[in-house]
């Protein structure tokens, strides 16, 4: 019989091994090991649960419109867990000078559905309500530019992108907002044919974004998000109870990664022991983050780190839970939360120098979530859950406080928005050190190269959100298809 090695037990190794004990189930003469450094599995997928409280300290849902994530849960028989966004109280402000000014309704992030919506709104400058008038009318130009094969290259920056759509006005108090929330990186550098794909299709096909989704008639009918009644953990239980506890090694490290005659060799080593043990295998998915890959596949294929992302984002989320009596004070306005544009780079690089701690969180944070107005169940009746979420260049300065400190700093910085806060009940902390890659212009065409290298060793396949999407449908999808690949190819021979 074959064996596979599963280096990572974060989403996407773990979806890898469930997916691989079902073909075991369905005949495929294989086996499998899941090596996870950590004491538990689920990655930055991790759920809280504490006197009514449901809170993500990861995640909280994923995108209505992908379907694998829906698709593993039902599998899952988690079907009846499945939730969504209370889209009829979906309202996104945006924290400008320690006001909340609300986003226009009926948008595809900075895409209207209709331009009337555009005109009637008080957050746009009259510069960009121009801009947006004028985007229908360049239709034929736009889709001239996006079908120029003569371009030396067919990407370029979100930035560029929106400005040549929108302006620069749209793309500096809206895109960039929308995009650091999401992804934690800088709409200059971030690639937009990796981070908004479906929009530079809409631009090939109709030059115009605006006269697209009209023409798509994208506007959605189901709500946009989904999540487990309990939690994206259920996501994790359920797979983990599906895959055989000898297929499992918690708190095991590997080491180094070595090409045999045979297949592939790990020298493996155990939190609990002082030695290591070499263990061999005939296939490998390597699900662990893009520097950790790159360290183990340095010797095997020595250029590898220079098709995978360079930077990294670091997160830090910290939860509130005020009880009915604590949330009686507290004025939170109806919708899902807020954005905070981020400031220049000399301002976060001063208060870097200075350990300026209030300010670097001022800085880092990056967006709040009104959490029981997004989702149902997520606190007791009356009660108030809410969620900051801090990233870009001033987090890591933050990682090494400790908790209190961090939700002291969490408090006064959500204050500056909110006014003053209340003691919450309790605070839920989470540090996510270089949890996101940020895809940089070009990263599609590396991650081709990259794919073209690994193509000399039929026998692995890398999987995470370092290559081809960040969202957990995306990294669900590209697991199980990994592990059926490498089922079918071992699983006959």
């Amino acid at each position: 019989m074959k064996r596979i090695a599963i280096l990572g037990g974060g989403i996407s190794g773990l979806s890898a091994a469930y997916e691989l004990a079902r073909q075991q189930q369905a005949g495929a003469s294989v086996d499998f090991v899941l090596f996870e450094a950590a004491s538990r599995l689920g990655g930055i997928v991790d759920t809280e649960r504490r006197n009514g409280f449901v809170i993500e300290c990861g995640p909280d849902s994923w995108v209505t419109e992908k379907s694998w994530a829906r698709e593993l849960a039902i599998e899952l028989d988690l079907e009846a867990e499945i939730i969504y966004s209370q889209d009829e109280h979906r309202k996104t402000y945006l924290a400008k000078n320690g006001e909340l000014r609300p986003l226009p309704n009926g948008m595809r992030m900075m895409v209207p559905y209709d331009l009337a919506t555009i005109r009637d709104s008080p957050f746009f400058s009259a510069e960009a309500k121009a801009a947006y008038a004028r985007e229908p009318q360049m239709a034929e130009h736009l889709k001239a530019f996006a079908l120029n094969d003569r371009q030396v290259s067919r990407d370029e920056s979100v930035r560029d992108f929106v400005i040549r759509h929108f302006g620069a006005d749209v793309a500096d108090s809206l895109a960039a907002p929308l995009l650091a929330g999401v992804f934690g990186g800088d709409i200059r550098t971030l690639s937009v044919r990796a981070v908004l794909p479906a929009y530079v299709a809409l631009e090939r096909k109709y030059g115009s974004l605006i006269v697209g989704l009209e023409q798509a008639q994208n506007q959605p009918t189901m709500p946009i998000f989904s999540t487990l009644r309990n939690g994206l953990s259920g996501l994790i239980q359920g797979m983990e109870s599906h895959i055989p506890r000898q297929c499992i090694r918690l708190e095991s490290i590997v080491q180094a990664v070595e090409r045999t005659p045979k297949g592939w060799q790990l020298q493996v080593r155990d939190k609990s022991a002082t030695s290591i043990t070499p263990e061999q295998f005939d296939a490998i998915i390597v699900a662990t983050p893009a520097n950790v890959t790159a360290q183990l596949l340095h010797s095997i294929e020595p250029g590898l780190s220079q098709f995978l992302p360079q930077d990294s984002s670091s997160a830090i989320v910290v939860g509130f839970a005020f009880t009915e009596q604590q949330a009686k004070s507290l004025q939170i306005p109806r919708g899902f939360g807020f954005l905070v544009p981020q400031p220049d780079q000399t301002a976060t690089k001063s208060a870097r120098d200075q350990r300026d701690l209030p300010e670097l969180a001022q800085q880092a944070l990056l967006a709040c979530t009104f959490v029981d107005q997004k989702f149902l169940y997520r606190a007791p009746e009356g009660s108030v859950l809410l969620r900051a979420f801090f990233g870009g260049p001033s987090a890591p300065a933050l990682l090494q406080e400790s908790d209190v400190t961090l939700g002291n700093l969490a408090q006064a910085a959500l204050e500056q928005v909110l006014g003053e806060l209340p003691e919450p009940g309790f605070t839920v902390v989470r540090r996510w050190p270089n949890s996101l890659p940020l895809y940089a212009v070009g990263h599609p065409d590396r991650i081709a190269e990259l794919e073209s290298h690994i193509a000399r060793f039929p026998n692995l396949r890398l999987i995470g959100n370092a290559y081809r999407g960040v969202g957990l449908p995306d990294l669900i999808r590209d697991a199980r298809n990994a592990a059926r690949e490498m089922a079918a190819i071992l699983g006959g021979s």
